[in-house]
């Protein structure tokens, strides 16, 4: 980018250099907090193979959703499998690879991987089906599992606010996966509900600073709610 202004003009430039095979992490919680029209760009975009990693798949016809309707996950890295019914069908059909992984561990992982820590001991999932295969250890009487961190190619978030330098605020659940994964992206791409300009952000309320962010964009949301609920 040139100079300091990360601010990119469309979708297209802001997932330039995309491809089939690659590794995406994608910020959100449920339909909260999810990068809506970066999602949107990918489902209109020539590219299979992906690895996705986020906490859930959106529902059927919204959020990563989409993706899963155009076959263009292979992997999903994800905690839930939540309200969607395609990305159950796809998995317990086997077209659809699921790796599982309890939430807090799956927090770690990306958090690890931006803080280039390889890999770490937890006690979750020792004794269960999430520590086939790995390391364990015990430690002061207690059992751990070796866990190794995560990283992707690209990094996709969702900010609150955000100024033309990359420095972004987050919003209650929002500020859930989208602070860590920011940093675990080799390109992190974030989309803005209100961009401003340098110095109108309060530096004491800026959760991630621009550093850790290459490319920024003007979003337009339409905030699906996942599971209406009414009280009668």
């Amino acid at each position: 980018m040139a100079g300091l202004n990360k601010l990119v003009s469309s979708y297209e430039e802001a997932l330039a250099g995309l491809k089939s095979d690659m590794t995406i992490m994608v910020g959100g919680f449920g339909l909260c907090g999810i990068p809506e029209g970066l999602i949107h760009q990918m489902a209109n975009m020539d590219i299979k193979g992906l690895t996705a990693i986020s906490n859930n798949a959106g529902v059927d016809d919204f959020g990563l959703g989409l993706l899963l309707q155009n076959h263009q996950i292979s992997t999903m890295i994800a905690s839930y499998v939540g309200e969607n019914a395609t990305f159950e069908k796809q998995m317990l059909s086997g077209e659809l690879e699921v790796i599982l992984t309890p939430q807090g561990t799956l927090a770690e992982k990306i958090r690890a991987g931006g803080a280039g820590i390889p890999a770490f001991f937890t006690a979750t999932g020792y004794g269960t089906p999430v520590a086939e295969g790995k390391e364990t250890r015990e430690i002061n009487g207690r059992h751990y599992v070796l866990e190794d961190s995560l990283t992707s190619d690209f990094a996709l978030v969702r900010a609150w606010k955000a100024d033309t330098m990359g420095n972004l605020v987050f919003r209650k659940t929002a500020a859930n996966f989208n602070p860590m994964m920011a940093t675990a992206g080799k390109i992190t791409v974030v989309e803005a509900e209100i961009i401003v300009e340098p110095g109108e952000l309060d530096p004491d309320h800026i959760h991630t600073p621009g550093i850790y962010v290459d490319r920024l964009i003007q979003g337009e949301f339409e905030k699906r709610i996942e599971q209406r609920t009414v009280k009668v």
